[in-house]
């Protein structure tokens, strides 16, 4: 075990140090995130860095642990966290993350979420580890104290007793415009939202679907499809008309709060055997380890409280109606499946389960060569018999965000030697190599290597890409061949069994490899994750790489601070006004460029003040726990949903007001 003492020497620049007392430490950092150096990281042998630490803020605050290597201006590798204000958070950190395995390790209880970015880094490389803020508005103050490299995982963390949350499910730190403060306020409102008959979409010139009647494009096949006019990419709904598809992602009274250790900052929590708030309990099947912590819904109770026993199909009908009212012809991904197909308005849905192997490559790809990959994909491809019929499925993405994608500029042949597993994807490689040079010796030339022979080759080889420009040629070909088989393998199983609905590709993240797009003609749409104040050049560059399809954007969003949740989530700005603003500005440019085809805001409902099941704590959503609109940003929706065709056609262009940005609290 070594303390760490932090000293004037090891603060970065516009850092303000204040020792409190011996291993207690007051910061204070600027806005463009600061912090101090642990040059204590790169020579040490214990495996876990722990620490308390308190944000001093009305806010809550993102932290990274940045690693740098020699050569290298950016870090190579972050662990990001995040804090809830004003409360003292064990963080732990496992050094050995650093080997690139870990994307979400869970966090300490009463901690927020964790991430890993960047690529695999060992010891002797580092050049210089800092624990940092990230920018903010404003100059932020935290405390940290008990800083430790250790090898015994610390005790459970003793949590303050202090009230956090309000028997609404509601921050108890702070008052804001619209906040639920009694359950008869409770009730009126979510009845008044009740009360309103649905009348459809408010446009006279959108079909039942919501496309649009000024435009048809194609006989209608009772199917959603795709089209392409003018150089111009198009959705058509089952008549034929254009559509663009807007909606929010994860429609659905779910609404995990994860309550898992710090049940004594709840005002309020039903006993687990009430017969009707019990049900509301969810102990959730592991993912990993990222849905280990217990949960309860306090959306569902808050529903029920206002209308009783069929609190659900009060909600599905109020819920159908405000979403048609303001201008959403789509239920996004993640959705309710209950209400999928039953509610009248079309959906996206995601193939339940991607395939998988035993044995993966690196994260969650698969062994992609091996005959089990194919026996899982035609296994997975049966969930789609359900629906291969209905005419309001849009269409389904194959998955989401894989994790392996998150390392920039990964070449998946490197993993397929580093990983000590004789894969089926490192014999095809060995065979390929075999084929190419023929003898050891020859490739040996090429590579600028010395191995014994091809076989040495099934012994983890570190980077071999960056051996010399021939083996960097041939794991790049070789990956490509990888990524081909990961999609078109799949693509052919769920043709099989639904040929009507269109695939909408996999949502990546970001595009973190120009070869990401390999296999792009197996999809109907291709489509991307994009978190920005304007998508325009994410739009271009999946264009640019060569794709001739319509793009559909997954995910967006847009969180302030002025309604009870303490964190923006990835895109921040100053107010409710504002994230309408923004919404507005996002979608008309999505629809202005030639390939945007639609876009999905994440999320429908806010997160949870204390942390969703990963520790997530946003305020991204349409509608708050209490199942109240945001009429603000509602009004500036269904605003943007009216001229969306006429910018999508070129009549008119883009909105031109952009919110106020501030930087992102999110993690």
């Amino acid at each position: 075990m070594q303390k760490i003492t932090i000293n004037q020497d090891n603060l970065a620049k516009g850092t303000v140090l204040e020792q409190i007392d011996n291993g207690r430490y007051l910061f204070q950092l600027s806005e463009e995130g600061t912090g101090f150096l642990l040059p204590q990281i790169m020579t040490c042998k214990e495996h876990l860095l722990t620490f308390w630490v308190k944000a001093l803020e009305e806010h809550s605050l993102a932290m990274n642990l940045l690693v740098y290597v020699h050569g290298e201006e950016e870090p190579a590798f972050t662990v990001r966290f995040g804090l809830l204000p004003e409360v003292w958070t064990l963080v732990n950190i496992n050094l050995d993350w650093m080997d690139g395995g870990e994307l979400f390790p869970e966090a300490t209880i009463g901690a927020l979420k964790v991430v890993c970015h960047g690529r695999r880094v060992e010891k002797g490389e580092i050049s210089k580890v800092v624990l940092s803020s990230m920018a903010s508005f404003h100059k932020v103050r935290i405390e940290i104290k008990d800083m430790t490299l250790t090898d015994e995982r610390p005790e459970a963390p003793k949590l303050t007793d202090k009230k956090l949350v309000d028997c609404f499910g509601q921050s108890k730190w702070k008052n804001w415009n619209g906040k639920i403060d009694t359950l008869e306020s409770l009730r009126k409102k979510l009845q008044k939202q009740a009360e309103e008959t649905d009348m459809g979409y408010p446009f006279d010139k959108w079909t039942v679907y919501g496309g649009w009647k000024d435009k048809k494009l194609k006989e209608g096949t009772g199917y959603f499809s795709s089209h392409k006019e003018n150089g111009k990419w198009w959705l058509t709904d089952p008549l034929g008309y254009a559509f663009f598809s807007m909606g929010p992602d994860c429609v659905g009274p779910g609404g995990d709060c994860r309550i898992g250790g710090v049940e004594k900052w709840l005002d309020w929590l039903p006993d687990e055997k009430d017969e009707v708030f019990g049900e509301m309990f969810d102990e959730p099947i592991q993912k990993g380890n990222r849905r280990r912590k217990r949960m309860f819904s306090f959306f569902k109770a808050n529903l029920y409280r206002a209308f009783g026993e069929y609190w659900y199909e009060k909600w599905e009908s109020m819920m159908s109606c405000q979403l048609k009212k303001y201008g959403m012809n789509t239920l996004g991904n993640w959705s309710d499946s209950q209400i999928l197909g039953k509610m009248d308005i079309p959906y996206v849905t995601s193939l339940p389960e991607f395939p998988a192997t035993k044995q993966s490559i690196f994260r969650d790809f698969p062994d992609v060569f091996d005959e089990e990959y194919v026996h899982q994909a035609k296994r997975c491809a049966q969930a789609l018999k359900e629906r291969k019929n209905d005419p309001l499925m849009i269409g389904y993405f194959l998955r989401n965000e894989p994790a392996w994608a998150f390392v920039d500029h990964l070449t998946l042949a490197d993993e397929a030697l580093y990983n000590p597993a004789r894969t089926v994807c490192k014999e095809k490689l060995i065979d390929f190599l075999k084929n190419r040079y023929q003898s050891i010796e020859k490739l040996n030339q090429s590579w600028n290597s010395a191995l014994e022979g091809f076989d040495s080759l099934y012994s983890p080889q570190k980077g071999v890409s960056k051996w010399s420009e021939a083996s960097q040629r041939d794991m790049k070909e070789f990956s490509r061949l990888m990524l081909r088989a990961y999609v078109e393998i799949p693509v052919r199983e769920c043709r099989k069994v639904d040929p009507n609905h269109m695939i909408l590709g996999m949502r990546w993240a970001w595009i973190s490899d120009p070869d990401l797009v390999t296999g792009w003609e197996n999809f109907d749409v291709f489509s991307i994750n994009c978190y920005a104040v304007d998508p325009t050049d994410k739009i271009q560059h999946v264009a640019d790489l060569g794709v001739d399809l319509p793009v559909m954007i997954g995910e967006f969003h847009f969180g302030a601070l002025d309604a009870g949740l303490p964190a923006t989530g990835l895109e921040g700005v100053r107010s409710q006004k504002d994230r309408g603003v923004a919404y507005q500005y996002y979608c008309e440019s999505v629809a202005a460029h030639p390939n945007g085809v639609g876009c999905h805001y994440f999320q429908c409902y806010d997160q949870f003040t204390l942390g969703r099941f990963d520790g997530e704590n946003y305020n991204i959503g349409l509608f708050d726990i209490c199942s109240c609109i945001y009429p603000e940003m509602m009004e500036q929706i269904r605003e943007c949903s009216g001229r969306i065709y006429e910018v999508a056609d070129g009549r008119i262009g883009r909105c031109a007001q952009k919110a106020e940005s501030i930087p992102m609290i999110a993690y």
